[in-house]
């Protein structure tokens, strides 16, 4: 992992709780290496949803404070190599996103791949896992964000959805459940996307591994600032905890 652009942050390293927050789009960077650092995109695009979770980082952060975890966060946009994808998939290195063409991917070869992979992909799914494997017990949290509304498509309703696999929903279906006892929330379960993905980094670090986990999806226009951030922790975090506590799992 190079020295000058190290492939994760680890906030809370040394915590103790049963809880792993990871956050897999954290940032919209790009090292210097990977076309002296541009994508070839405006700024504008670069600070929307294609390149990263937009307000997810902080959120993260809050998150993994309230619960008294670790949280792991990547370094690396999803447009240089998307860790939330396998190794094997087509999208792990895109070249089109929400109706943008990405230039500094549009002729990237096998090369170029397994070096984006080797510095970034790889690193951060090695910490990942030894922060997962710290204790026996661990649930993972996995945290991101999406956009109000696609190109073309309709806006999207839901303020935060659950997304799970059909292979273990004992904690995600639980806290949908408890989400939607809140009477001012518009809850998404598998919204605004389906939860199963083989490969992705919840199979790879929880479901393969038989760990408890959820995926939590914030609307980003939520959580644009650090006030809507924290608002949403301070939400979620007590949760989270209630419902693990009382599923015993």
């Amino acid at each position: 992992m190079p020295a000058d652009h190290p492939a994760y942050e680890i906030h809370g390293e040394h915590r103790k709780s049963r809880w792993l927050v990871t956050c897999d789009h954290a940032s919209n960077q790009v090292p210097h290496w990977v076309n002296g650092g541009d994508l070839g995109l405006p700024s504008e695009d670069m600070n929307r949803h294609i390149a990263y979770d937009v307000g997810a980082a902080g959120l993260s952060r809050h998150l993994s404070d309230l619960l008294v975890a670790p949280a792991i966060l990547s370094r690396f946009s999803r447009l240089v190599i998307d860790p939330n994808r396998g190794e094997d998939d087509p999208t792990l290195l895109m070249r089109l996103y929400d109706g943008t063409i990405i230039p500094a991917n549009r002729n990237a070869d096998d090369a170029t791949l397994q070096e984006r992979k080797a510095k970034l992909y790889s690193p951060y799914h090695d910490a990942l896992a030894h922060l997962a494997a710290r204790q026996d017990d661990s649930v993972i949290c996995a945290v991101h964000s999406f956009t109000p509304e696609l190109r073309g498509r309709k806006p999207r309703p839901w303020h935060v959805g659950i997304l799970y696999s059909h292979l273990d929903e004992r904690l995600s279906v639980p806290v949908v459940r408890r989400l939607e006892q809140e009477s001012d929330l518009c809850v998404g379960a598998n919204e605004p996307y389906s939860g199963h993905l083989p490969g992705d980094a919840i199979d790879r670090h929880a479901l393969r591994t038989g760990r408890n986990n959820i995926l939590i999806e914030v609307r980003n226009d939520l959580i644009g600032d650090e006030a809507g951030q924290r608002y949403w922790a301070e939400r979620l975090a007590p949760i989270l905890v209630e419902v693990l506590r009382q599923t015993g799992l």
